[in-house]
């Protein structure tokens, strides 16, 4: 279970509808998998093929995916497929023979950053990135205080659990570590509201003999509820992290590859340039590939002192998946996509909250959508958990995200087109 999803969309044994063979395939995925695992919605969703924006089940019944990031451009992309295919009955291997294919990677998603970010280091996943991130700053830094949000997830290993707040009480958070409020949208200056908070945050490290290093922020604040706006307010926090000694990351797992419509990242939207970048697998639409992009001369201390590899992050199989995406979002104008769809999808979400009570404050960029549900101005995560549920029995796969779980966190593959778009919008019509 993402750390953003509320227990209430994970499934309980003895709830739903299952027929007797899912019934017998949630209790042989139980006895092999163990407890920590969680399926989505009251009565899970045993799916067996997927292709664009459509999933299907075991019946065949279809459900129109709104959900699922890491497929950034939808389920089985042919383009994807085949270069994922072709590479790999060519050559896969680690990566510290020579490769060509690999490099290009590297020339081609660096084109997409700004020249200061000129390096990159290949991982399997956001999670990895983000770990060697942290491994990297605390070597240029000399510093271990980590500042991130207070329902922050930055991945699943040791290290980045402990700075991952919405994993749940299960997971300590490290004595190195600071939490934040996530953006408010209601202050009257976001931008200084929130660096203050991130000053703060400094001073208690500094007062504890702990050298700041790191702020580290997912640029949409995904598991905090969704903040994308204004653009431009991250701005005075990344300073201040800076003016004590530290590096700003911009976690963009998942508000990368092109996903908020204006720009293919989202520390773009905010007017600076990180000291790191990291990525997630929607970079090969599912495939284990994911990167570190960062600038030189905050390697070069880690570089010196150390070294790096991943047995087969990056390798050339993944590289090649990763080239075929990039061509996908250019190719078919997937960030104007983005732009135009979400513009839709965002009007007619707030037409639909005119007729319905419960449809509170909308936050959206691009395909990226936070609608709160709430009862009177108040957050009603019952409310918001019968809406995911009813919607994934409509045949609509959403799921909720934030501290209290009522925002409903939508985030359709690239690809998807207006009439799909509107069939979400119909299904929770009839939802509400």
């Amino acid at each position: 279970m993402k750390r953003d999803e509320t227990m209430v969309n994970a499934y309980v044994p003895g709830q739903g509808n299952l027929s007797p063979q899912d019934q017998a395939l949630v209790a042989r995925r139980q006895r092999l998998l163990g407890p920590a695992y969680r399926l989505f919605y009251e009565t899970p969703v045993h799916l067996v093929r997927g292709e664009g924006v459509w999933l299907y089940d075991a019946q065949g019944k279809a459900y129109l995916d709104c959900y699922n990031n890491v497929a950034s451009l939808g389920h089985c992309h042919p383009h994807v497929i085949a270069a994922t295919a072709r590479q790999s009955a060519t050559y896969a291997s680690h990566t510290r023979y020579l490769n060509e294919v690999v490099l290009n990677c590297a020339e081609k998603l660096l084109g997409h950053f700004p020249p200061e970010l000129s390096n990159v280091m290949f991982t399997c996943t956001g999670s990895e990135a983000n770990d060697l991130a942290l491994r990297i700053a605390f070597a240029q830094t000399g510093g271990t205080g980590v500042i991130v949000t207070q329902n922050a997830y930055h991945g699943v290993t040791h290290a980045v659990a402990g700075l991952s707040p919405s994993l749940g009480a299960g997971v300590a958070l490290g004595q190195h570590v600071r939490t934040v409020p996530a953006p408010a949208a209601l202050t009257s200056d976001l931008g200084q509201d929130f660096a203050a908070h991130v000053q703060a945050a400094i001073d208690d490290l500094q007062r504890h003999g702990i050298k700041p290093a790191v702020l580290i922020v997912d640029t949409v604040f995904s598991s905090d509820g969704v903040f994308a706006d204004p653009a431009g307010f991250l701005r005075p926090a990344a300073e201040a992290i800076r003016q004590a000694g530290g590096l700003f990351i911009a976690d963009e797992v998942q508000p990368g590859f092109g996903r908020t419509g204006s720009h293919w990242w989202g520390f773009q939207r905010h007017g600076l340039i990180p000291d790191m970048v990291s990525l997630g697998k929607p970079m090969g639409n599912g495939y284990p590939v994911a990167a570190l992009v960062l600038r030189p001369e905050v390697l070069a201390a880690f570089g010196v002192k150390g070294r790096y590899f991943n047995t087969f992050g990056g390798n050339a199989v993944a590289c090649a998946t990763a080239i075929a995406v990039m061509e996908v979002i250019e190719d078919e104008n997937l960030l104007d996509n983005a732009a135009t769809v979400g513009a839709h999808m965002a009007e007619g979400l707030r037409a639909l909250a005119k007729t319905h009570a419960a449809l509170g404050p909308l936050r959206a960029a691009g395909l990226f959508f936070g609608q709160d549900i709430t009862q009177d101005g108040q957050p009603d995560a019952k409310e918001a958990a019968r809406i995911v549920n009813a919607l994934r029995d409509a045949g609509v796969l959403i799921s909720a995200t934030g501290p209290k779980g009522h925002t409903l966190k939508i985030r359709p593959p690239l690809i998807l087109q207006k009439a799909e778009a509107d069939v979400f919008l119909d299904k929770l019509d009839e939802v509400l």
